[in-house]
């Protein structure tokens, strides 16, 4: 039998060789185990979601509703009261803590009369077709039923109307409920033509104050939201979503945020979110510098343009899945490319 014997080059090179090749194995071992990890966990996050509770509540991490206030406190004592985990009481997925045995009792005896409405969320904002948390101390019983309210902003819009914010409430809760919370189209939302995202966020999740106040696009944060004429918008900070909510009409984009030199010519095209002008006070915002170009070569005709199509395109358009129309022939000879 004849024997091969290496030269000392050869060596290396087969150890070499020997060592990247058992990083090779290892390394194939460690993402197989990494891959059976997220499989697992893949598994387990979608058994747990198939097997949570059939009511959608707004609870804490140990699965208490009403930030563990007593629920019967607010209808007898006409205040919000502390609960104790030591009288305690599961309904319908949620765990209700209770000042004393004797409410413990009036709630077991009558739970439906004593407990939160929508879930323990903000009834003003499950009238407007969401969820939002909730202050106990905006409480209030409104025909034998217990209803809680996000913050002082919502309090002033449920009291507006409040049989009628109660009715729209009652309305959407068993669809917001079926979505978890996320934002449904209401009825008043579906006359509003908006150039929105498929979640309903408007431009593109740019800050609408941030035009305004910084004069530049500044990208939003879902944690900084409000809804406005149908189009859920997003703020780089809470001060700015505050001001937002103040004064929407100040801040929200002209033309449903659809490009203002598309609507000059009567037609539905999308946005570049960075491409803007304020325009007497009002955020206007265009798809391309082409489109930026030819609609300041005549602002005022233009917004005038725009302005007067508007109102048609909402007319034929509302309430339906948008569609843009095609880009626009060069506006003129100094146009390189298609306007849109």
């Amino acid at each position: 039998m004849k024997h091969f014997t290496m030269n000392p080059k050869q060596r290396r090179v087969r150890a070499q060789y020997i060592k990247t090749l058992s990083e090779d194995i290892v390394n194939g071992l460690l993402k197989a185990i990494i891959t059976v990890g997220i499989f697992l966990a893949w598994v387990t996050a979608a058994y747990s979601q198939k097997h949570e509770g059939k009511y959608f509540n707004n609870l804490d991490n140990r699965g208490v509703i009403i930030d563990g206030y007593d629920p019967v406190a607010f209808f007898t004592d006409h205040k919000p009261v502390k609960g104790d985990q030591q009288y305690q009481y599961t309904y319908e997925d949620a765990i209700y803590y209770f000042s004393s045995p004797e409410h413990l009792d009036l709630f077991k005896a009558n739970p439906e009369k004593y407990k939160p409405q929508f879930g323990g969320w903000c009834a003003f904002a499950v009238s407007l077709g969401r969820v939002a948390p909730i202050d106990v101390n905006t409480f209030s019983i409104v025909n034998g039923r217990l209803v809680i309210q996000h913050n002082q902003r919502a309090v002033n819009g449920w009291s507006k109307d409040v049989q009628g914010n109660l009715a729209l409430a009652d309305k959407y809760w068993p669809k917001v409920s079926e979505r978890g919370g996320k934002q449904i189209q209401t009825n008043a939302e579906k006359a509003f033509l908006n150039n929105t995202d498929n979640d309903g966020v408007i431009l593109q999740g740019y800050d609408a104050v941030s035009y305004f106040s910084d004069n530049r696009a500044e990208k939003g944060d879902s944690t900084y939201s409000a809804r406005y004429n149908g189009a859920t918008y997003w703020f780089a900070s809470e001060d700015h979503a505050s001001m937002f909510k103040d004064h929407p009409e100040m801040f929200a984009p002209q033309y449903g945020s659809f490009c203002g030199y598309a609507m000059s010519l009567n037609k539905l095209r999308p946005i570049d979110p960075t491409i803007f002008q304020i325009v007497d006070g009002k955020l206007i915002l265009q798809h391309s510098q082409d489109a930026y170009k030819q609609f300041n070569k005549d602002v005022t005709s233009n917004v005038a343009k725009a302005t007067g199509n508007w109102p048609g395109q909402v007319q034929r358009h509302a309430g339906k899945k948008i569609k843009f129309d095609k880009p626009a022939k060069p506006a003129s000879d100094e146009v390189t490319g298609d306007v849109k």
